[in-house]
């Protein structure tokens, strides 16, 4: 057997990680400013998370949801506090595409419409329903999913309301900042204003911060810039800095009923385990604090680069427009100069970095970045 080749690979095999680096087997180290799509938020095996994960291998990987799993409660407690959503109920799955469908779930069942409104070239998932909440032209929703849903512009607050005003919606979802669309931030106003429209139609708002959340913008997440709280907010990815999982929050005015939801593995003792040792390390590390500084630095000093076309994000979710291509740009930074960068269409790179990153590894991207472009 094969594996299904649906995915382009570098010829490039990372076998253990440290910090914002990564080694090859014959001890290549590599400055990784990916993190595996925002999966890496608090670093390559933090001893902290290392620790955390081993302890509870060790005792109990997994046992089912029909039982009582006090790590759950734990982790729910902690992230409603660090996030500033306490009076929230929390649902754990495995991924970010599973939390944007049981999301889109909770919204339907909670206004009986089906329509979902979303913004062009988002992205949220892998899963029927939440494939069909893209117009990315290379991913085709099957069953006639995209049926149900209808796009907008970002930022254009006059399109939703005329949408929302046909009363067909049961949600809006955006993210906090689009990731595979090039890193595209929605203003502080339209947030603001797509939260006052979504309440004044009934609509539920979610707040898709699967690559955005967790820190990485400089807030625990990124629609928090505008002061806003969503109805419910999808996480994923950083949640558990490698280990698969993710999770729903949702507002206290959704009523749970038995059966309404449901996981086989979501919300596992290892799942859970990883993601307390998460918190503990941003708690402790000020990692939120750490993200906003160093991507505020990252950012100036990539604007002060003529060459660049544009540079867009927050925190450390940073989008690079370039002329030419960023896929031949970001190949030479891999095999010539070992750093690992990612894409979003043909002239943007894509940096994800680790929240613990550095001034010096920072510097140590500025001067290759320059230098190659």
């Amino acid at each position: 057997m094969k594996m299904f080749d649906v995915y382009p690979l570098y010829e490039v095999e990372p076998v253990r990680g440290e910090g914002s680096y990564v080694y090859t087997a014959d001890g290549t180290k590599y400055l990784d400013l990916y993190g595996g799509h925002a999966v890496i938020s608090i670093g390559h095996a933090h001893p902290r998370y290392v620790e955390a994960v081993a302890q509870q291998v060790a005792k109990l990987g997994f046992y089912s949801n029909s039982v009582q799993n006090s790590l759950q409660t734990a982790l729910a407690e902690r992230l409603g506090r660090v996030s500033g959503y306490a009076d929230y109920s929390l649902f754990l799955c495995n991924s970010g595409a599973e939390a944007n469908e049981n999301a889109i779930k909770l919204a339907s069942f909670h206004t009986g419409k089906r329509k979902l409104l979303a913004f062009g070239k988002a992205f949220h998932g892998r899963t029927s329903g939440a494939v069909a909440a893209t117009d990315n032209p290379k991913i085709v929703a099957p069953f006639n999913c995209t049926a149900n849903v209808e796009f907008v512009p970002l930022n254009d607050i006059a399109a939703v309301r005329e949408r929302l005003a046909t009363g067909e919606f049961c949600a809006v979802i955006i993210e906090g900042i689009q990731g595979v669309a090039g890193i595209h931030p929605p203003t502080d106003e339209f947030l603001r204003q797509l939260r006052a429209v979504t309440a004044e139609s009934g609509v539920v708002l979610i707040a898709d911060e699967i690559q955005s959340g967790y820190g990485r913008s400089g807030d625990f997440f990124a629609h928090q810039h505008s002061g806003i709280k969503a109805d419910i907010v999808t996480v994923a990815k950083g949640i558990a800095n490698g280990f698969p999982m993710g999770g729903v929050l949702i507002a206290p005015h959704f009523e749970a009923k038995p059966g309404m939801l449901g996981t086989t593995f979501g919300g596992n003792h290892l799942a859970c385990a990883a993601a307390i040792a998460v918190l503990d390390v941003i708690e402790s590390e000020h990692l939120v604090d750490n993200a906003r500084e160093m991507g505020d630095y990252l950012i100036s000093e990539l604007q002060k680069i003529e060459k660049i076309r544009e540079v867009r994000g927050r925190g450390l979710m940073v989008g690079i427009e370039i002329d030419g291509s960023a896929a031949e740009l970001r190949r030479r930074l891999l095999f010539e100069r070992k750093i690992f960068t990612g894409g979003a269409g043909a002239s943007t790179v894509r940096l994800l970095p680790a929240l613990t990153i550095g001034r010096a590894d920072i510097d140590i991207f500025l001067k290759n970045f320059k230098e190659l472009l």
